[in-house]
């Protein structure tokens, strides 16, 4: 009887032991956010930490171009290919109907419905503003103007949001002046937040147009 005691208390022990490495592991919330995209595949943005990916099965993208253009099409739209703002800008990258046709691009409905256009359109724009502010990107990629430390992604992100014009006057004023668009976002913002992806394969293209087939 007394054997049958030891051996019932000590299995409930042992039980006990083992149960205790079993108790759910509280997980913080990262504001990651998913991107669908056309071809089907999926991506969570916006870490650029690879630390923050080790025990997810999710891609890691680093500083890649596609970590760079979906964190700007998330914060321009949502990722949203048929948004249209209340200024009329339009689709995933919110791009204005003047700054279409200087890419080649003359209808606004053909563009809103096509998410292959879009993102042709996104890379032509690059190509042109990355001509456009060449000189500045050499001048001042890897310094710190204003408290932000420079990068050529930054330079161009900011140009998306405000014009390669707006850039200039930004650096020509060594960052003194505060040029925000429509509802306040600054230039300063875009040249920190989207600075250090890899844009290296984007060629400077004064004339890059978007091909329509």
């Amino acid at each position: 009887m007394i054997k049958k005691w030891y051996f019932y208390t000590s299995l409930v022990i042992i039980i006990a032991f083992l149960s205790s490495g079993f108790k759910p592991v509280k997980i913080d919330t990262n504001h990651w956010f998913l991107i669908k995209n056309p071809d089907g595949t999926q991506y969570l943005y916006p870490s650029q930490e690879q630390e923050d990916y080790t025990n997810l099965n999710i891609p890691y993208t680093g500083n890649l171009f596609i970590g760079f253009k979906e964190a700007i099409g998330f914060k321009e739209s949502q990722g949203k290919y048929k948004k249209i703002n209340s200024l009329g800008y339009l689709g995933k990258y919110q791009f204005g109907v003047e700054t279409l046709k200087t890419i080649g691009i003359k209808d606004s409905p053909r563009f809103l419905s096509s998410p292959k256009l879009q993102e042709k359109a996104f890379v032509a724009l690059l190509a042109k503003n990355k001509w456009l502010l060449r000189d500045i990107i050499e001048k001042y990629e890897g310094k710190i103007v204003s408290g932000i430390h420079i990068t050529e992604s930054g330079i161009l992100a900011a140009a998306h949001l405000g014009g390669a014009g707006s850039v200039k006057k930004f650096f020509s004023s060594n960052g003194s002046r505060y040029l925000r668009d429509a509802y306040g976002t600054s230039i300063r913002s875009y040249l920190k937040d989207f600075g250090g992806y890899d844009t290296s394969f984007i060629v400077p293209d004064n004339n890059a147009v978007v091909s329509l087939n």
